[in-house]
């Protein structure tokens, strides 16, 4: 049996790829109560799955602008992982009450999780478009411009509209012409594509998983907007958020916006 390799000149290979100093050097609380930590830590997690969303949806789009419906599905099925992960992530804080919360709170100042950049190309990607929902990175001029091009650049749904009309769905010219930087309209003849990919198709035809891995990936993504909701619920009731918005309340209103609109809608139709 052979033993692991435990002289080394340096840092162990291991810290030089992860990066564990640069990752644990991060964990800086400003406080000692000794719950901050684990909220810094679960926002931290968030914020690198994000990117790593971010980055396996841009895949997505390219491989859907190719023509790969299997190869997009692929990478959609991998996303809804991520996603199980992000939501999971909220358990670490389900013991935070209150008063716990409002022990390091105030040191948060300003900050707030609707800030993150991140996050928000998550949501641009996934078609919740909005052009003052980037103002705030007005400062940070690489985050500003890069939001601002996802803001212009067609969505992951829009990209599936348009390999579902150059498979043959009659999708409204309007809808494959709208501005990408506005927020979709649901049309009764995308609703009526996808009752066709449903009715007509079946499992193992490339638009009928695709169209699976995308309702798995919207429900996932609702999943773990709920359990942020409920999250800020426990923590701080209906409070201010310390960004400014109305806390739950504005979680709640962004909630009612369905990602795949017409994904949903065609399931009543069926």
């Amino acid at each position: 049996m052979r033993t692991p390799t435990v002289d080394f000149a340096h840092r162990t290979p291991y810290d030089e790829y992860v990066g564990t100093d640069v990752l644990h050097g991060l964990l800086r609380p400003r406080t000692d109560e000794p719950e901050e930590p684990a909220f810094l830590v679960t926002t931290q997690v968030m914020e690198l799955y994000f990117g790593l969303i971010r980055t396996e949806l841009g895949l997505a789009v390219r491989r859907l602008d190719e023509d790969d419906a299997a190869g997009a599905t692929a990478v959609l099925r991998r996303v809804t992982r991520y996603l199980d992960v992000l939501t999971a992530a909220w358990s670490a804080l389900g013991s935070l009450t209150p008063p716990r919360f409002n022990a390091f709170r105030e040191k948060l100042g300003e900050a707030s999780g609707f800030q993150s950049a991140m996050y928000r190309h998550v949501e641009f990607l996934l078609g919740n478009k909005s052009e003052p929902l980037i103002r705030p990175h007005r400062g940070s001029p690489e985050a500003y411009r890069e939001l601002l091009a996802a803001l212009r650049a067609p969505s992951l749904y829009d990209a599936v509209l348009a390999l579902l009309s150059r498979s043959g769905h009659p999708i409204p010219a309007a809808t494959l012409t709208h501005d990408p930087a506005e927020p979709y309209e649901p049309s009764p003849v995308v609703e009526a594509a996808w009752v066709r990919v449903y009715t007509e198709l079946g499992p193992g035809d490339a638009l009928w998983e695709l169209a699976e891995a995308l309702t798995d990936v919207a429900e996932r993504f609702s999943e773990w907007r709920h359990r942020h909701l409920m999250a800020v619920r426990r923590t701080m009731g209906a409070k201010i958020g310390t960004g400014g918005s109305s806390g739950a309340g504005w979680l709640e209103h962004s909630m009612r916006r369905d990602v795949f609109p017409e994904l949903w809608s065609a399931r009543t139709a069926m």
